[in-house]
C-alpha cells in the first residue's frame, strides 16, 4: 500500500465549490447543500483503500457527534473508477450503506474537485469555519493500518471542538496519510 502524505492546503483558503452527484441519493449537490451552518468537514475517501477501512468506524462515529452541532459533513470519491471499479458510483453507494456513512458520498468523476482542494491521498480531511475558510486540514488521527495506535478521531474532533468554542485553529497539524487517489491518465 502506498503512504502518500496530504498537500496541507494553507489555513484560510476558501472552500472551492462544487456540483457532484450523491451516490446515497441520485441528487446533484454543492457546497451549499452540503456545510453546516457552525462548519464543513469534507473528506476525500474511497472504498478500497487499507487506510480509509482502517478509520471508517471512527469517521462515522465523529460525524455522529457533531451532525447535530452545526457541523456539516460530506465525503467525496475522485479516484480513477475505469482502472479501479470497486470504486465507481455503485460500489460507493454500497458502501456507504455498509460503513454506515450519514453524510453525502460524492464522484468527482472529472477530478476537478479533488484538484481544486489540491488533495493527495486518502484519507484527506479538512474543515472549514461558518464562512468557509479552511481550519483544519490533515490527519484524522494517529492510527495508521498495523502501527498498532488505535483510532479515536482526536485531531479531528479536537480542531472541531476548537471551531465550536470560537477558537483559533489548532497550531500543530499533521499531514493524513493514506493511499494516494488514483488519478486518471
Amino acid at each position: 500500500m502506498a503512504r502518500t502524505p496530504s498537500n496541507m492546503l494553507p489555513l484560510g483558503t476558501e472552500a472551492p465549490n462544487f456540483s457532484l452527484p450523491d451516490t446515497i441519493s441520485g441528487q446533484i449537490l454543492s457546497l451549499k447543500d452540503v456545510r453546516g451552518s457552525r462548519g464543513t468537514a469534507l473528506f476525500f475517501i474511497c472504498n478500497h483503500c487499507p487506510f480509509v477501512v482502517h478509520v471508517n468506524p471512527i469517521l462515522v462515529a465523529v460525524t455522529e457527534r457533531y451532525i447535530n452541532e452545526g457541523i456539516g459533513f460530506v465525503g467525496i470519491s475522485s479516484n480513477d473508477a475505469v482502472h479501479y471499479p470497486q470504486d465507481g458510483p455503485q460500489e460507493m453507494k454500497r458502501h456507504a450503506a455498509q460503513a454506515g456513512y450519514a453524510f453525502p458520498y460524492l464522484y468527482d468523476e472529472s477530478q476537478e474537485i479533488a484538484k481544486a482542494y489540491d488533495a493527495a491521498c486518502t484519507p484527506d480531511i479538512y474543515l472549514f469555519d461558518h464562512d468557509n475558510k479552511l481550519v483544519y486540514r490533515g490527519q484524522l488521527d494517529s492510527s495508521r493500518p498495523g502501527n498498532g495506535i488505535i483510532s479515536d478521531g482526536s485531531d479531528l474532533s479536537q480542531a472541531i471542538d476548537r471551531l465550536l468554542a470560537s477558537e483559533d485553529p489548532m497550531e500543530n497539524q499533521k499531514p493524513s496519510i493514506g493511499c494516494n487517489i488514483k488519478w486518471k491518465s
